[in-house]
């Protein structure tokens, strides 16, 4: 219960700052499995392009955190882990674990997954290269759809170092879905989704 109530405080608290706006330009929101997959400027953007999809939608699919900052603090694991049921992923490989398993995971039991494919947060105007991670689950799971998004301005709405969020008008842009091409290659591939991502800018 408090999960639920603390979700319908965040929806609202993000539509107040950010506007939250959501832009189906691509595809139409459907209840199908989904890979969403965007640039990455602000620990923000996990929840902003949570709050920008539907509810129906919301309650499929499980955004990826950064497992050693979203657990740093018993709240920020609450909150990730009971309220946006979010998958946790080491930002590194190790000897024991592929960072790709927990995605795999939720993938095989029919989970949608919101992906960064940078891996860390960028600052420049461009997404910077994408990492194998997004080439790898379409190989592996072909009948996944993968859908680009753009997230505008959320790095202005928690600049790096603040903790204080400013409001500013954010918008959430959603693409044409992408699949990976027979034979393609794997920088072929993720040139062409960062491509996509990029191209949602000015739309």
């Amino acid at each position: 219960m408090r999960a639920k109530l603390m979700g319908l405080f965040l929806l609202g608290l993000v539509r107040l700052l950010t506007g939250s706006q959501a832009r189906w330009y691509g595809c139409p929101p459907k209840a199908e499995q989904r890979i969403y997959f965007a640039n990455h400027q602000s620990h923000a953007d996990l929840i902003l392009i949570w709050a920008a999809l539907p509810q129906v939608l919301r309650t499929v699919t499980r955004p990826i955190a950064a497992r050693d900052y979203w657990t740093r603090t018993p709240f920020r694991q609450w909150i990730t882990s009971k309220v946006f049921n979010a998958i946790y992923v080491a930002r590194e490989r190790t000897a024991d674990q592929d960072p790709l398993d927990p995605l795999v995971e939720a993938l095989e039991s029919g989970d949608s997954i919101i992906l960064f494919p940078e891996g860390t947060r960028g600052h420049a105007e461009e997404p910077q290269s994408f990492k194998a991670g997004l080439y790898n689950l379409a190989l592996r799971f072909p009948q996944v759809v993968l859908v680009p998004a753009w997230i505008a301005n959320v790095q202005r709405v928690m600049p790096k170092g603040e903790v204080v969020p400013v409001p500013v008008l954010c918008s959430v842009t959603f693409g044409a879905p992408l699949k990976l091409e027979e034979g393609e290659e794997r920088r072929a591939f993720l040139d062409r989704a960062r491509n996509a991502v990029m191209a949602l800018r000015d739309v």
